[in-house]
């Protein structure tokens, strides 16, 4: 075969002719590759970045020259011996505009002042569960007739700030609202014990100990609201209270009434009405309440037991935000009855996508809610506090 098998390997073999001229060339072209590379960096570290600096406001800017420190406000006030900061005291921020108009924001760290822990109050909506007894200091301003509500510097509402976070899905929601607590000790305290956390509790204003049931009820998770004696129509045969708000009395002496109801407690997102037929169908009567309820960023709920009220007339007037109730469940006091009203309640929820229930703080409304609640989220129901589901000129 001409081949000799004994021979080395590759012994006798032709080599194939080399080419300096290629790898010549390859080690040129990567040499270029690498000054290529190398000169863009320059370029781009000695170029602007092409971002345009945004000026902060004149009034944070003036504070910041003058103290170095960004601007404080009430929110940084103490709690519980613990000093409450603001998310962003721990960071320096800096938004800066790009060519093309698009923001963008620059955070870098900074130390805070003081030493020592701190409560960073980050939630817009709901409240630090471990804050949730204590009042936001900066939504609340001394008066003589106690601490009232108020909005916040930064516009942040008390309704915002004490409301319970809901999901945000666009499912079944229903409020249920649990009223007259306070009234009775024993009653109060099995709704604020037995009852989910996703109840709404209101309190009535005439109540004892409010402060102390209030505290208790906001550790346990619950959204609560103020209830406020309003005329009856068969007022005075049916008398809510020595400063139920009348329609013969003059704007000031009823204003004077609702103040004297909100200094009772705080952390409420909003106002309900006890009884008040008569003054809820009088606009006149109506409007400078609401407007002042509604200036200190509190909600209104309507218990709907008054076919003639005018709440939404005068809620949309006044920029105040409201809700209906659209069923009393325990008009008649039995489990099996109310039962069947929550089954009703529900049947509203999924035509309309949500709805409200009013009860009262009787022993067969606890249990007949604790048990409907139970099942209620196996059946894709979402339990709210009434704020996720109130008329709200800020969310239209």
């Amino acid at each position: 075969m001409g081949t000799d098998l004994h021979a080395p390997l590759r012994r006798n073999r032709k080599t194939g002719s080399r080419r300096p001229g290629v790898l010549r060339l390859g080690r040129i072209a990567g040499s270029l590759c690498l000054f290529a590379i190398g000169g863009f960096s320059l370029y781009t570290a000695f170029r602007g970045d092409g971002l345009e600096r945004a000026k902060p406001p004149a009034a944070e800017e003036a504070a910041s020259q003058a103290s170095g420190k960004p601007p404080t406000t009430a929110a940084d006030q103490a709690a519980d011996g613990m000093p409450r900061a603001d998310p962003r005291s721990g960071a320096n921020v800096e938004q800066m505009i790009t060519g093309d108009g698009s923001v963008v924001t620059k955070y870098s760290p900074r130390p805070r002042d003081g030493s020592g822990p701190v409560l960073v109050d980050a939630m817009q909506i709901g409240q630090d569960p471990r804050m949730a007894a204590q009042p936001n200091e900066a939504l609340l301003e001394d008066t003589a007739f106690g601490r009232l509500p108020i909005v916040g510097p930064d516009g942040r509402r008390p309704m915002d700030q004490y409301a319970r976070p809901s999901s945000g899905a666009r499912g079944i929601r229903i409020a249920i609202v649990v009223s007259g607590l306070g009234l009775s000790q024993t009653g109060t305290q099995r709704a604020i014990a037995e009852l989910p956390e996703e109840i709404t509790l209101a309190f009535a204003a005439s109540g004892n100990s409010l402060q102390r049931w209030m505290q208790e009820a906001r550790r346990g998770g619950h959204e609560i609201l103020l209830q406020v004696p309003l005329e009856p129509f068969d007022y005075p045969a049916n008398d809510p209270g020595p400063e139920t708000l009348l329609t013969s009395k003059p704007v000031a002496r009823n204003i004077e009434n609702l103040h004297k109801a909100m200094g009772e407690i705080t952390n409420y997102t909003g106002i309900m009405n006890y009884l008040g037929g008569r003054f809820l169908s009088d606009p006149a009567a109506m409007e400078p309440v609401m407007r002042d309820i509604g200036k200190r960023g509190l909600l209104f709920l309507d218990d709907g037991t008054s076919a003639q009220s005018k709440t939404a007339a005068v809620a949309k007037g006044t920029e105040l935000p409201y809700a209906f109730a659209d069923l009393q469940l325990d008009g008649q006091l039995d489990i099996s009855a109310i039962l069947k009203k929550l089954d009703e309640l529900e049947r509203i929820a999924r035509k309309n996508g949500q709805a409200i229930g009013i009860a009262s703080a009787f022993d067969e409304s606890i249990d007949a809610i604790a048990k409907w609640s139970e099942e209620a989220s196996m059946r894709g129901i979402e339990i709210v506090g009434v704020a996720a589901l109130s008329s709200d000129p800020r969310s239209p």
